[in-house]
């Protein structure tokens, strides 16, 4: 083998390397960006539900300063009654 070839070899396998390297470079990077981008979708998902969920809190402690909507409430979900009201229970348990 003449010196140009092993001159040329040693060139080519130099920028093999060097090709692999930056192509490893940018693919692990791309990886870490489809990762970041995956997470940042699912914490904007996370993040609009629980505005929806805090929007209906809010809506529920405004309902909560009416009294007549507490005692309503209070009756429903906990069977309270006003004086001289009867319960019938006509659910089927």
């Amino acid at each position: 083998m003449t010196k140009f070839h092993l001159r040329m070899t040693i060139y080519v396998l130099i920028l093999i390397g060097i090709v692999g390297f930056v192509w490893l470079t940018c693919f692990n990077s791309w990886v870490e960006i489809y990762h970041n981008v995956s997470t940042k979708k699912a914490l904007e998902d996370k993040y609009s539900e629980l505005v929806d969920h805090e929007d209906e809190l809010n809506d529920e402690v405004n309902k909560l300063q009416d009294p007549e909507y507490v005692a309503k409430y209070a009756r429903e979900k906990y069977l309270y009654t006003k004086d001289g009201e009867i319960i019938i229970d006509v659910s089927n348990n």
